[in-house]
């Protein structure tokens, strides 16, 4: 049949498939489930293809994107065999070097988003992972651009990430969390020692074998502290709101690497509790309450934290830089003793991703899966009315389920200016805005004056 032929020759100019192995997959196809002999043209695409993966010629990614007439699986000297997901700059791919033969991870910049100065910071994220070699840090291998589309080659990391560990097995314990932590605190330590501030520190930003092993990743929006407004992003806020550091919301120009441990502190606060410090609400109210307010007490949701543990979260998460623990190695020195690096975080069995596997960028004009992007804390907008909640209750265990320590030091406030556009207002409104205004003004006029003929004929 045509539509099969067509399969067939997509198979072989794929490159991934050789004449020999396609004539050997048509053969054992052929015999059929009953034993019988089928004919070569009975032999559907779904059949010839499972075939090819069973023979270890094909991944399934790669027999599916076949499937729906894609030819391209390669950027650069890497082959692409699987897509891992949806990342912050994104698409993310499972490629192996064709030389070589080492496994990596592959980032590719959406061409929607290829504008000149996506590409001058995907680069620049490039230049600055380089700079890395730690065992707690993703090591980048290698950059490059095939065809209008820019890639950039990471370690890969067997696993998942923090966030999906906690969505699918539920908080961790004290032991698992502190080893987890303190892990990506040795990478930040390590970073912060190169003058280098990562600015957004988060569970899906920390990435997690079933050994337990930890590795920081996604320094896209990582700066140098030394590089003040010759920064890109300098004065600006960035990062993820449910771990935005106060100074980040207040102060973008004067973050240092203690912004980083504040971050890690929210990291600690979810990974043990299963939520984030502040759920619910918009961006905008979660970074005012990040500069004002005191989250939940972790033991409300995980009764088994040692107050200790909990002290080292608070002291994390202080709000001003000054009060906060001063650097990723006392996080270290502090997590120590609770940590248990033999205590692997199980099976680790992976959410299912709800996108569809996407296929590598060709070009800019094929057609390709225009993919959402899901932010942490989105999950947790049904809890708003738990952080509303009357505090300082008892749980149905009866631990302590006040909110964690109040901040040693005076939050940073957060201007709210209230702007009222007049053009907007209806003649009956400004009406009213005007008495408003002017009965409260006039009220005060009459007080004085009254006060003052009081004075001068009251005697």
């Amino acid at each position: 049949m045509a539509t099969r032929r067509v399969f067939r020759d997509i198979a072989l100019m794929s490159n991934l498939v050789s004449q020999e192995q396609l004539d050997t997959a048509l053969l054992t196809a052929a015999v059929g489930t009953s034993g019988g002999p089928m004919p070569e043209t009975e032999i559907d695409d779904s059949l010839l293809a499972a075939r090819l993966v069973e023979m270890g010629v094909l991944t399934p990614y790669q027999a599916e994107q076949l499937k729906s007439g894609r030819t391209k699986f390669t950027l650069g000297g890497y082959t692409v065999t699987a897509f891992i997901g949806q990342g912050g700059m994104g698409q993310v791919y499972l490629a192996v070097h064709s030389v070589l033969g080492r496994q990596c991870a592959i980032k590719t910049l959406p061409l929607e988003r290829a504008t000149p100065e996506a590409i001058s910071n995907f680069m620049r994220e490039a230049r600055t992972q380089a700079k890395l070699d730690h065992p707690n840090l993703v090591r980048v291998y290698d950059a490059g651009r095939d065809g209008s589309t820019h890639f950039l080659v990471v370690e890969y990391v067997p696993g998942t990430d923090l966030r999906k560990v906690v969505r699918s097995q539920g908080p961790l314990t004290q032991q698992q969390a502190a080893s987890v932590i303190l892990q990506a605190a040795r990478g930040l330590e390590y970073a912060h020692k190169l003058g280098l501030m990562h600015r957004d520190i988060k569970p899906g930003n920390i990435l997690v074998t079933p050994e337990g092993v930890a590795k920081v990743s996604d320094l896209g929006l990582a700066g140098f502290m030394h590089e003040g407004w010759s920064d890109p992003r300098a004065g600006k806020i960035v990062g993820t709101a449910d771990y935005l550091s106060p100074e980040q919301i207040s102060a973008p120009i004067e973050v240092t690497h203690l912004t980083d441990i504040y971050s890690l502190g929210c990291t600690l606060y979810y990974a043990v509790c299963g939520k984030v410090p502040f759920p619910g609400g918009t961006a905008k109210e979660k970074a005012y309450r990040h500069c004002n307010d005191t989250p939940w007490h972790p033991r409300r949701f995980n009764p088994d934290l040692h107050e200790e543990f909990v002290e080292v979260i608070a002291d994390m998460m202080e709000k001003i830089p000054k009060s906060r623990i001063q650097s990723a190695a006392e996080v270290v020195s502090r997590l120590e003793q609770f940590a248990d690096i033999q205590a692997p975080l199980g099976s680790q069995t992976n959410v299912r991703s709800p996108w569809l596997s996407a296929p590598l960028p060709t070009g800019p004009d094929e057609e390709r899966l225009e993919l959402g992007q899901d932010t942490d804390g989105s999950e947790y907008s049904a809890d708003a009315s738990a952080s509303q909640a009357s505090q300082g209750t008892l749980s149905a265990t009866g631990q302590e389920t006040s909110p964690l320590r109040p901040s040693k030091s005076r939050p940073l406030p957060i201007a709210q200016p209230i702007e009222i556009d007049a053009e907007q207002l209806s003649p009956t409104a400004i009406v009213a805005l005007t008495l408003v205004i002017s009965i409260p003004v006039s009220m005060v006029a009459g007080a004085l004056i009254a006060t003052l003929a009081l004075r001068l004929f009251g005697g």
